[in-house]
């Protein structure tokens, strides 16, 4: 009796994969779908091999082989049992199986040196990686294995080992060779490698892409999207968004989850699923056969016997498998057949009815047959989702496919019709051949019907619904392999397919595809899209739209792209008219409401307010008034120009025809605005927020046209208004510009024939008949109106951004609502408050309205309205009147400049307020001729060269030579501003002898008032005059007035006159002076109001004193080095010591007269 084998005692399942070459050949091409036995008897031992007398299959409990069970048959074949011999190669195998190196070296040495090199050990010592563990992990068996075979490894780094990628790469087809050093690395020594804690194999730039990719995705699914953004921007170089970026040409694998619950029950090998045992006598078992020492002679037989009981175990399981994947195709192919019996019974529809199609493909009955009982058919890859015709003969094949093709150029009509024809009909050969031949001579044409692609080609569709199942398939392989500048052509092919499709599962994997068809869709491609999901919408109603499209929508709501999440916003507006009203008012409205608070992307909110609008235009449930409210007040607070834009054009229009239709517009939305910009007054005493205001004032300016809608459409001639007859054209100045065509007044009536008619009979209504019973027109009349002009009473009136807005605001209203309403019914009320009298401009009295900014935006908003000549006159009247009240009552001129402000910014209107001040110029009254030259200083700045010569300067020199001493100063100002913003050389000249004349002549060498004016001026407009000017003219005078002011007697004066020398010299201290003006004016002038400050304010003497030796130490440097022009005194410190003292002192001195003033006083 043979000695049992001792290695099959210890080993391991794995090595059923590694055999010695000189026992079973193994070897396998590449293109075998399973493995099985091989060429010739796979049973026949070697012809150096004894025949096999034991039969072995081992139960291992555990890895170590602690336990082991052994059952044993034995049956004798010959008489005498000779000793077996064990080959070198099992020895070695063992050897590296127990991680006996050394020893393995040991006896690689001694083969060598007997010159029988064994390619085992050869291979597995010239292999670092065995040493050094730098190289992948040896692959487990459970990782190569699969349930149709051994799979072939990828060739390349492309795989993850952990992840069990091998199972789907596709590049895996390498050469036996390779495979087989690759299973013969130790099984002992992969289970050390994987279970050593401190032996850590360095990750790989692909598997680093995979697992960063799986992490990304895990922590977008759990709601860490800040993280998921922080790691996105720590891997820019990486794509998140597309499995195909990571390199590995492999399917997505599940997801981190997925894969973590799954990491301890790896799939299980199918020879772990079958137990094959062999019963035996225990008498017939050799007395050693469970001995605790192992014999020294092992039987090679029994090796080559269990592993042909492996290979039958393995060979049972792939058959199992088989078994199971046809069972469920015929399952699936029975409902199918089921299906194809209730069409036949019931009547084809003459129409397709897309809502009910559901059924499955109606494939053919014969191949499927075919296919379904053939038990050599390969398990299909589609799941038995469509016909199958690799179990089908060559032969057959080749016959069927004309008769497909001849079907397809048939009008479309039902499967059972197309059933009931008989097949086509081929010429046969008058040829005696066997079929098998046939078969086999046909079998040299080079088909593929065996893989994906080649089962498709293999058939071509006999019905619509067999197209779109097609079509379902094929499309995801498509769009990854078309370009992305390509991919808006396959849009059709995606959207009819998605809405024909009878699988709701396969529809949404189309939607999906659609939705991440290109990574960062342009406009274009976006509209391309948006399009196509409104047709898909129109065809399959509101349901399917709802549970279709609007999931892809809400999976995108946060994509990282956001030309994504603009299409998301862009969906949900092109998408409601189609949607059930519900969901309008719910889920799509909460969708947009969150995207407009949380999203950064400007182009994204601006696509939310749009889509806003037309959700508004659609909604009809009145509880969603408020949250409307709340999403403008919300969008219009948005800190970007392009959203805030978009609210006017879209939203707001939209959300004021629903107010309209519910009749809140006057009753609840325009109060409301009313009601927030009255607090914000109130709030903002010492304050006012002028950005808030100038929101809820743009909205009720939005809110006009709509008004003055409900105004035409609610008015007692409504019902009188008729299209036909001579219906004037309107003038195209009626109204003003809208912003956007949901503004015009004709769009929101219906149409300019409708507004030109109704328009005739409101003016005449206005005109002859009153507003008696025109409830709307009387509520802006006697509220509206009022309200509005009491608010503008509170607004500050230096405040040139306020007056402003409410200046356009009064324009529009005026405009909209016409000439006749703005004279009978606008003007009476502002001059029943501005009554033009020195009473009304009482302070004390309480009575000071003409100081408020009514009055500029009375003269502004609503005289400007219409430009003909009476109105012209009424501006200018008004003008005059309030020039000459505020003259007369030494009121504040505030409310007067900001009426010269805001009309001097319009050209047009610059003539009209060059007659204005010409009246003042000639006035009796010098306190009017007075605020007329001052006037001319706001005026100055606007208006052009040629208006200055002709209208200015002669106005300005007439008032220079004013009996009055005070209306020769009140020119100055106006003087220094045209020497500041006029060229010419004449002009320039004019105002110089002018000024001149005020500075030299001796009758003013007295005048305090004058030279304070001078200076002040000199201050003002010295830094942007003219090079020439200031260095002959400005520095030469303040340096005179310094020295004369070192002689004041009057301290008071004194004190006025350096507080104002010193801001001018503050200023001009920034400006380019030449050497010889510095030397010879701008020193010396400093110097005199250093004397000065020694005894009126140490504290600025100390930054004089600065600034005169700065200047001193540049003159010295610029005498030593050669000349570099002018330069500026303030960049021209040298001593970084002595600039920080001057502006710290500087910092803590204010430049204002009064408070310097206060200083020298408490110096006396």
């Amino acid at each position: 009796m043979a000695s049992v084998n001792p290695f099959n005692l210890s080993d391991s399942e794995e090595e059923a994969e590694r055999r010695p070459n000189e026992t079973v050949d193994t070897e396998r091409s590449p293109s075998d779908g399973a493995p099985g036995p091989p060429p010739g008897n796979p049973f026949s031992p070697p012809a150096d091999a004894e025949p096999p007398t034991l039969l072995l299959s081992s139960n291992r409990t555990s890895p170590s082989g602690e336990g082991i069970s052994v059952s044993v048959a034995a049956t004798s074949a010959m008489a005498g049992s000779a000793e077996t011999r064990v080959s070198v190669d099992v020895i070695a195998a063992q050897l590296l199986r127990d991680q006996y190196v050394l020893t393995a070296l040991e006896f690689h040495t001694e083969l060598l040196e007997a010159g029988r090199e064994l390619p085992r050990l050869r291979d597995y010592f010239s292999n670092p990686g065995n040493f050094e563990r730098q190289s992948g992990t040896p692959p487990a068996k459970d990782q190569v294995l699969g349930p149709g075979g051994p799979l072939n490894r990828a060739g390349s780094i492309s795989t993850l080992d952990s992840l069990d990628f091998a199972r789907y790469s596709d590049d895996g087809n390498r050469e036996s060779d390779e495979r087989v050093a690759e299973s013969e690395v130790p099984s002992q020594e992969r289970k050390n490698f994987k279970s050593s804690p401190e032996i850590q194999e360095p990750i790989r730039p692909l598997e680093k892409r995979a697992l960063n990719f799986l992490v990304n995705e895990y922590l977008l699914k759990n709601e860490y999207k800040l993280s998921s953004i922080t790691f996105s921007d720590e891997n820019d170089d990486q794509d998140f968004e597309l499995w195909d970026d990571v390199g590995l040409n492999i399917p997505k694998p599940p997801d981190l989850l997925q894969l973590y619950r799954n990491c301890g029950t790896p799939l299980p090998s199918p020879r772990d699923t079958v137990d094959v045992s062999v019963g035996v006598d225990f008498g017939d078992l050799p007395g050693n056969c469970i001995a605790q020492e192992p014999p020294k002679k092992p039987d090679l037989s029994q090796q080559q016997q269990t592993e042909v009981v492996q290979e039958l175990e393995y060979q049972i399981s792939l058959l199992n498998n088989e078994k199971q994947s046809l069972a469920e195709q015929m399952k699936k192919l029975q409902s199918e057949i089921q299906t194809l019996k209730r069409t036949v019974s019931s009547p084809p529809p003459a129409t397709l009815d897309l809502g009910s199609q559901n059924t499955p493909n109606p494939c053919s009955s014969s191949a499927t047959n075919a296919s379904s009982t053939d038990p050599l058919s390969v398990p299909p890859t589609d799941n038995g989702q469509y016909l199958d015709i690799r179990g089908v003969s060559e032969p057959e094949t080749v016959l069927d496919l004309p008769s497909t093709q001849n079907t397809t150029h048939a009008h479309p009509q039902s499967h059972n019709k197309l059933k009931s024809r008989p097949p086509v009909q081929f010429d046969q050969p008058n040829r005696k051949l066997s079929p098998a031949f046939l078969q086999a001579l046909l079998s040299f044409c080079r088909m593929c019907s065996d893989s994906r692609l080649g089962a498709e080609v293999s058939r071509i569709a006999d019905s619509e619904e067999s197209v779109m199942l097609m079509l379902g398939r094929c499309l995801p392989h498509i769009v990854p392999n078309v370009l992305l500048a390509k991919r808006e052509e396959l849009i059709p092919l995606i959207l009819c397919t998605a809405c024909l499709h009878p699988e709701p599962k396969e529809r949404d994997q189309l939607l999906h595809i659609l939705f991440n068809l290109i990574k960062r869709p342009d406009d274009e491609q976006r509209q391309m899209i948006l399009t196509g999901c409104v047709a898909f919408a129109r065809h399959v109603g509101p349901t399917r739209v709802e549970a279709e499209l609007l999931p892809q929508c809400w999976e995108q709501i946060n994509h990282k792209y956001p030309e994504r999440r603009l299409l998301v916003a862009e969906s949900c507006g092109a998408l409601a008219p189609y949607l059930p009203k519900e969901i309008r008012s719910s889920l799509v409205l909460s969708m947009l409401q969150q995207m407009l608070a949380e999203d950064k992307a400007d182009m994204v909110r601006e696509a939310v307010v749009k889509s806003l609008g037309i959700i508004m235009g659609y909604i009809d449930d009145p509880d969603k008034y408020s949250q409307g409210f709340e999403l403008m007040l919300l969008s219009l607070g948005d800190p970007s120009e392009r959203v805030v834009s978009a609210v006017h054009q879209v939203f707001i229009p939209a959300f004021a025809a629903w107010t309209t239709e519910l009749g809140t517009l006057q009753t609840a939305l325009i109060p409301s605005l009313l009601a927030r910009i009255e607090k914000l007054l109130t709030q903002g005493e010492h304050g006012l927020d002028e950005h808030k205001l100038h929101v809820f004032l743009s909205a009720l300016q939005s809110l006009i046209p709509p008004l003055f809608a409900v105004v035409l459409q609610n008015a007692p001639f409504t019902s009188r208004a008729k299209l036909h007859g001579d219906i004037p054209a309107i003038e195209v100045t009626r109204f003003p510009r809208p912003a956007s065509p949901l503004q015009d007044v004709a769009t929101i009536i219906g149409s300019r024939e409708m507004l030109s008619a109704l328009l005739l009979l409101y003016d005449h209504q206005l005109e002859h008949e009153g507003t008696t019973g025109w409830d709307s027109l009387l509520w802006v009349v006697n509220q509206l109106l009022p309200q509005l002009i009491e608010i503008v009473g509170r607004i500050n009136v230096t405040s040139s951004t306020c007056v402003h807005e409410f200046s356009r605001f009064f324009w529009r209203l005026c405009r909209t609502f016409g000439k006749i309403f703005t004279n009978a019914k606008v003007k009476p009320q502002f001059q029943e408050i501005l009554r033009l009298s020195e009473e009304n401009v009482d302070v004390s009295a309480g009575n000071d309205i003409l100081t408020k900014a009514t009055v500029p935006i009375y003269a502004t908003g609503v005289l400007t309205c219409y430009n003909q000549e009476e109105d012209r006159k009424l501006l200018v009247g008004f003008l005059e009147d309030v020039m000459t009240t505020l003259s007369l009552s030494h009121a504040p001129l505030d409310s007067l400049k900001a009426s010269f402000v805001e009309l001097g910014a319009n050209p047009v209107y610059h003539e009209l307020l060059l007659t204005v001040l010409w009246y003042g110029v000639v006035h009796t009254s010098a306190l009017v001729r007075c605020t007329a030259a001052r006037m001319f200083e706001l005026l100055v700045k606007g208006v052009n060269e040629t208006l200055v010569a002709q209208r200015v300067v002669p106005a300005l020199i007439t008032l220079s030579s004013d009996p009055e001493i005070s209306v020769r100063i009140s020119t100055i100002p106006a003087f220094g501003t045209i020497m500041e913003t006029v060229t010419q050389k004449e002009l320039l000249e004019r105002v110089k002898m002018q000024l001149a004349s005020f500075l030299e002549d001796p009758q003013y060498q007295d005048q305090h008032s004058l030279h304070m004016e001078i200076i002040r001026t000199f201050g003002r407009v010295g830094p942007n005059a003219e090079p020439r000017f200031r260095d002959e003219f400005v520095l030469p005078h303040l340096h005179k007035l310094a020295l004369a002011n070192n002689s004041q007697a009057v301290e008071s004066k004194r004190i006025d006159i350096a507080t104002q020398l010193f801001e001018a010299y503050s200023a001009l201290s920034c400006c380019f002076i030449s050497e010889e003006v510095m030397v010879n004016h701008f020193l010396p002038g400093l110097r005199c109001l250093r004397a000065d400050m020694e005894q009126l304010s140490p504290e600025h003497e100390v930054i004089l004193s600065s600034m005169i030796k700065e200047c001193e130490i540049k003159v010295e440097n610029r005498g030593m080095a050669d000349a570099q022009g002018s330069m500026s005194i303030a960049s021209s410190l040298v001593g970084e010591d002595a600039k920080t003292k001057f502006l710290s002192k500087m910092g803590q001195l204010t430049t204002s007269g009064a408070m310097l003033a206060n200083v020298f006083q408490r110096k006396k």
